[in-house]
């Protein structure tokens, strides 16, 4: 067996490696015996704009609950931590964090009489007695009341004004104002209390929790050999050592521990799914997998289930047999890959075979695996060029070609290869298509016009696709050419279908799959195949018919995808659109056949050059595997059932994908078919089957182990919230399509209130009605799942148009876990408050107005949109520094690019601003924005802790209503 490695040098097989001394799972509850430091929320003391703050007279503020009752042995083993009233606490399960809630005058977005109100996080101690009384301080609209809690379950029919169950002398507030509420047995109804507001510090922060998760769990290496380990958060920066499961680069789970029976899951409502992105791109320091050549035997796998070996399956009888992980069959190890066992039973050989002891690694396929049992010729990249008035008229025609001359010198290529396998071709077109000879042997191209375009067909075979080094000449002669042939063409109709029709058919004469780059500028209206018709009706929105927006138009472009996935045509779409094109119909065939669509809208050279290209390098240089099959197995009791993602599926387990790249993943949700055994856990394998970019035909195997539980609290305990939101975006994104948006929303929200309402039920002990209580590790499910809530494509703004919503749509289906965490939740950076010669990173603050100051400036990105808020008291000096400008007042709002200047702020500024586009898989063209200026309404969207000025509701406010959802189920 030959073992080549495909990347970085790393260290060899051939002993096991140990697990990192000190490495232990804070704050997760994965291994016994490990506690975290509870999470404090700090008291938020400025003012609050909008809301008025009077006390009435004689009554102060309260202080901050100094102390914490004390924890019997089951909490504290947990890490419990709690909001505001921490009330008997959660007796059997992991942490949780409970929030006070209190009636509150005025109404709330969701017809809801409900505000949180919240203390200071209660302390934990380790160990001690039961209490039997606590003695609960709780700051209720900035009034103090006492109380002493008696652990007995709460009497039925509580209400929000009563604040849990009480003994002894009930406070009583007297008269201190007119209307005053009475309490005790003062007569007369209650009156409201004046207006008042909840703390916005004392609610779970996301910035908090991915700040916590940094400093607990991002020095250490995430070593992967323990089964069921829950990983660091996506926001948090940790090298991964694959100990025989896959990293979570590759696959995260929304759950490390699965029910064992599908009553149990029904009951939780805790979808159970995997996100998978088996091309991954890895940080440097972390070498790609290793590839492993069998042969012409090939890799080993299970004679019934077709499992391929990896570090679970279980040898036997000396190691002349082996037991199948996924379906338990006994099957004969074949002479040449036979290796005796050690006293544990265990290969000696195991450390030295990557398909032993890592949990991801590639197979070199044989000719089995290939179409026509035949090897693959390397791929294909064709570049497709409108040039209809549009293009040309604004520059795109000329820059892009100008940009392929060099461009050419970048294709992907294999391992050490000096020159890229790809071969490339050019068409242009408009109503018509025309094709170009670029032989080598030719002085000049030759150009082939196609009028026929309802019957598409290639005029040429050869001379069409070339080695770019061999017809270097011929093919920038063409490219001067381009710009000057069709300089003066007034020719407004463009064509689409037929274009992918022809780089198709291109492709299946070559014998080759490959990549079609379409530049694309209209509504494709001309006579043709594919022909479409402005549809743009905003009238439809909040309709039953709105889900036709997001339909595509015709079927056509379905069957077409279909197809371009059997030649392994993989279509990447740039669109340049100034009015609509039909997003939802055009992007289709890329998202069918595992492509990527990019949209400039409104396009100029001159604002728009830097992002387009830089998204155009990227996609042309990034590593793809063309015409893959990607398939999951699952042992015994569980199976996969749906799939999210940009691919095709012909039949009910067979994920198709013309090409896949390193950005996108395909979502997998899991069923359960039978019971599940707690002991041996649950596994899944990931296989994918693809051609290398240098035409060799490879299987690419991701295994993870997870573990399997009986009770609820252990399903609680190792839940992964960025990954459940990233599920439940994608879901709530598909029935779009089919529902009205109302009831997709109504949806989302009744999942998430069945999921926290089974976690009070089920695991947490009896406490208050006024509690919130959320379990730990899903403490932000609301907040997260309220920004999924107020999304473009789930609640549209009057600014958003159609195409715009089917554009994100089309891209979240395939985002990973840490493109969909900061897409829904941007990152918000103050860049004056650390100091000027700081490298790092700045710290986050919360996605709120209340959170800006005007005497500094911010940035905020969330992946795709990048803006520089800049306050209207900001220093001169500051501005001078950044802008080169002497005052706020002539900083030029909607500013793209910041001046050069040599200075600490400038290069600190800049610097931040390439480090946040290096981490992103698109270009984010940066907007300046100044305070109280047109502009701050597109950045104030951003701001998703508030409320919308589309009717999404603010992080207070929807809390309020997810606690009456909650009490609505339970009662």
């Amino acid at each position: 067996m030959n073992v080549n490695q495909s990347a970085a040098p790393v260290p060899p097989f051939g002993q096991p490696q140990p697990i990192y001394p000190g490495y232990h799972q804070s704050n997760y509850g994965g291994q016994p015996g490990t506690t975290a430091p509870p999470t404090s929320y700090g008291a938020y003391n400025g003012p609050v704009p909008g809301y008025q703050q009077t006390l009435p007279q004689g009554v102060s503020r309260a202080p901050p609950s100094s102390g914490a009752p004390p924890v019997s042995t089951a909490q504290a083993t947990c890490g419990q931590t709690a909001y505001g009233q921490f009330g008997q606490g959660d007796v059997q399960n992991g942490p949780s964090s409970t929030v006070q809630m209190q009636r509150l005058p005025g109404s709330q977005p969701f017809g809801s009489p409900l505000a949180p109100v919240v203390s200071q996080p209660a302390v934990l101690q380790p160990y001690g007695p039961p209490p039997t009384s606590a003695q609960v301080t709780a700051q209720l609209a900035g009034m103090q009341i006492s109380g002493a809690m008696a652990p007995a379950p709460p009497p039925s029919g509580l209400g929000y004004g009563s604040f849990g169950p009480t003994r002894g002398p009930q406070p009583n507030y007297g008269s201190p104002y007119p209307g005053a509420p009475t309490f005790g047995s003062q007569p007369g109804p209650p009156q409201p209390l004046p207006p008042k507001r909840l703390d916005p510090d004392a609610i779970p922060s996301p910035i908090q929790v991915i700040e916590d998760d940094r400093n607990n769990r991002g020095s250490e290496p995430f070593v992967t050999g323990v089964r069921g380990q829950v990983p660091p958060l996506v926001t948090t920066s940790f090298l991964v050592k694959d100990q025989g499961n896959a990293s979570p680069r590759y696959i995260r789970c929304t759950s490390y521990n699965i029910p064992c029976t599908s009553d149990m899951a029904k009951q939780a409502q805790v979808p159970l799914a995997a996100v998978i992105k088996p091309l991954a791109r890895l940080p440097p320091e972390e070498a790609s997998p290793y590839v492993v050549d069998h042969g012409e035997s090939g890799p080993l796998r299970c004679n019934r289930c077709k499992a391929y070996m990896c570090p679970f399956m279980q040898f036997i009888e000396g190691g002349r047999r082996f037991q199948c992980c996924f379906c338990s069959c006994i099957n004969d190890v074949p002479p040449q890959y036979f290796q005796h066992l050690d006293h544990t039973g265990k290969r000696v050989d195991a450390y030295d075979r990557p398909e032993l002891s890592l949990g991801s690694y590639e197979f070199l396929a044989t000719v089995d695996y290939c179409k026509n049992n035949k090897f693959p010729s390397p791929p294909a990249f064709i570049f497709m060029i409108d040039v209809s008035y549009n293009a040309i008229r604004t520059g795109l025609v000329r820059l892009l070609c100008e940009e392929l001359k060099s461009l050419l010198d970048y294709l992907p290529r294999e391992g050490g290869a000096e020159e890229s396998a790809i071969r490339v071709g050019f068409v242009t077109y408009n109503k018509v298509l025309h094709f170009y000879n670029v032989k080598s042997s030719l002085a000049q191209p030759q150009m082939m016009v196609v009028s026929d375009v309802a019957d598409m067909f290639v005029p040429l075979l050869d001379g069409f696709l070339v080695n770019v080094n061999e017809s270097r000449a011929v093919i920038t002669s063409l490219l001067d050419q381009i710009p000057e042939m069709f300089a003066d063409t007034r020719e407004t109709e463009t064509v689409f279908a037929p274009v992918i029709q022809a780089g198709m058919e291109a492709l299946k004469a070559a014998e080759c799959a490959g990549k079609l780059f379409l530049f694309h500028t209209s509504l494709p209206i001309a006579e043709a195949p594919g022909k479409l018709k402005n549809r743009d009706d905003r009238k439809l929105i909040n309709t039953d018919k709105e889900k036709t927006l997001f339909q595509p138009q015709t079927g056509a472009y379905q069957t077409l995808a279909k197809e371009c996935v059997a030649q392994g045509c993989c279509v990447d779409l740039f669109l340049f659109p100034n009015q609509y094109v039909d997003v939802a119909t055009l992007s289709v065939v890329p998202q069918l056949t595992g492509g990527s669509v990019y949209k400039y809208a409104c396009f100029q050279v001159e604002n728009d050059q830097e992002r387009f290209l830089s998204d155009l390098r990227r996609d042309v240089q990034k590593v793809v595997g063309f015409d893959a099959v990607m398939r999951v197995r699952t042992s015994t009791g569980i199976r996969a059932v749906d799939f999210f993602g940009a691919f095709y599926m012909s039949n009910t387990t067979d994920v198709e994908l013309a090409g896949l790249d390193g950005d996108k993943t395909v979502t997998v949700e899991f069923k359960h078919d039978d019971r599940l055994n707690e002991e041996s856990g649950a596994l899944l394998q990931c296989a994918l089957l693809y051609t290398s970019c240098a035409g060799q035909r490879r299987l690419r195997i991701h295994n993870l182990a997870l573990n399997c539980c009986t009770l609820l609290a252990d399903l609680y305990r190792n839940c992964e919230t960025d990954t459940l939101i990233n599920y439940m975006a994608k879901f709530a994104y598909r029935g779009v399509l089919n529902s009205p948006v109302k009831s997709v929303r109504d949806t989302l929200i009744t999942q998430c209130a069945q999921i926290l309402a089974c976690y009070r039920k089920n695991c947490a002990s009896p406490s208050s009605a006024g509690q919130l209580i959320l379990p730990e590790c899903m403490k932000l499910l609301p907040v997260y799942l309220n920004c999924v809530l107020k999304s473009d494509v789930l609640q549209p703004g009057a600014e958003v148009t159609t195409d715009d919503r089917a554009y994100v749509r089309q891209l979240v289906t395939s985002m990973d876990v840490a493109e969909t965490n900061v897409f829904f939740y941007p990152r918000l950076l103050p860049l004056t408050k650390s100091p000027i010669e700081s490298t790092t990173e700045p710290p986050a603050i919360r996605a709120s107005e209340e959170r800006l100051s005007n005497g500094d400036i911010y940035l905020l990105e969330n992946g795709l949109n990048l803006f520089l808020w800049v306050g209207a008291s900001v220093q001169q000096g500051v501005v001078q520094s950044l802008f080169n400008v002497p005052s706020f007042s002539q900083i030029t709002s909607g500013l793209s690019v910041l001046p050069v200047l040599d200075n600490p702020l400038s290069k600190k500024v800049r610097g931040l601003i390439d480090s946040l586009r290096a981490q992103r898989s698109r270009y984010m063209k940066l907007i300046v924005v100044k305070q109280e200026d047109k502009l701050e309404m597109l950045f104030k969207h951003f701001l998703v802790e508030d409320k919308s000025l589309s009717g999404g509701a603010s992080y207070v406010d929807f809390l309020c209503h997810m606690h009456k959802e909650i009490r609505q189920l339970l009662s």
